[in-house]
């Protein structure tokens, strides 16, 4: 009895090679599942799938029959915004337990480094300087959370669990709120959110609806002397606005992970700026074998006619 033939993928990326990356995880794939390099495929008109990460302009013109594109990543923004991929074709993205709960610790470290000033001490340290600063009660601390996604849903069980005051900008009621927390849903939900808040941690994926929801108006909301971490996606954040409201003194600093241009180019103003923190897009990642797997398992959907589990809604964009 003859093999089934396999369904063909190819690897799409203009930042890595995601071969070399993941060729542990891949290895060969599996008989069924065949992944290539660009310059590995013979035949375009095989290609039935690609995965992918920041896959350039061009990237998709060779393959005419792509039924399906996933992300490596959480976020699928650079999909849904590719000119190269038509509106029937199916985006998934991976759903990786472990990446929320990374970007959970990033955010709770970050809002216990802010409000114990370890920034401070630090500098203190140099200076052979004992000074202990003042301390308040976590509950004191007030903290909103914008997005209740996946990422989000950690990030407020974290933040709670650790006694901060909570609030959360979500598009529906949650079906298990974590007790304490204040929710809050509708178009007005985001500035509700952050009303007289300490901290905004920004998670929200990227929509026509989110990009530059970082601005002016929303810090004028925070209170006076707040931080924004940004951990969603670069275009969320007006970067004049933020700038703007550093000097006013409305916010005292922020936590940058995310930015328009990645890398940061080394001569972007931020990287001086003592009122920032940067970091390298590092408050999450996917677990490579974790990636495989689900690229496989959509990969044999796909090509068994099932429903993709994966896929996101375009309509939504996550």
């Amino acid at each position: 009895m003859a093999a089934a033939e396999p369904i063909y993928g190819v690897l799409l990326s203009d930042s890595m090679d995601l071969k070399s990356y993941y060729s542990l995880d891949f290895g060969d794939a599996a008989p069924d599942v065949r992944l290539l390099k660009p310059e590995e495929v013979t035949n375009p008109d095989l290609i039935r799938f690609a995965v992918c990460w920041l896959p350039g302009p061009a990237a998709f013109s060779p393959y005419l029959n792509i039924e399906m594109a996933m992300s490596v990543g959480a976020g699928v923004d650079d999909l849904l915004k590719h000119p190269g991929l038509g509106k029937d074709v199916a985006i998934c993205r991976v759903r990786d337990p472990n990446q929320a709960h990374l970007m959970a610790g990033y955010a709770v470290h970050e809002v216990v480094h802010v409000e114990r000033g370890f920034a401070q001490m630090q500098q203190n340290q140099a200076r052979a300087e004992w000074a202990p600063p003042a301390i308040r009660p976590p509950r004191d601390l007030k903290v909103a959370v914008l997005g209740h996604g996946s990422m989000g849903a950690c990030v407020v069980q974290a933040l709670a669990a650790s006694g901060f005051s909570v609030s959360v900008a979500c598009r529906r009621d949650p079906s298990d709120p974590v007790e304490g927390v204040q929710y809050f849903t509708g178009n007005d939900s985001v500035l509700q959110s952050v009303a007289g808040q300490d901290v905004v941690i920004n998670v929200l994926p990227l929509t026509t609806e989110t990009e530059d929801v970082l601005n002016a108006d929303l810090f004028s909301k925070m209170a006076r002397g707040g931080w924004l971490i940004q951990i969603g996606r670069g275009e969320h954040l007006v970067e004049d606005d933020l700038v703007a409201a550093l000097d006013s003194g409305q916010l005292a600093g922020a936590t940058l992970d995310v930015f328009r241009t990645e890398p940061l180019p080394s001569d972007h103003p931020f990287w001086t700026d003592p009122r920032l923190r940067i970091t390298p897009h590092i408050a999450s990642d996917t677990t490579p074998h974790i990636v495989a797997e689900q690229a496989l398992q959509s990969a044999r959907e796909l090509h068994a006619g099932k429903p993709l589990s994966l896929a996101v809604s375009r309509g939504q964009g996550y």
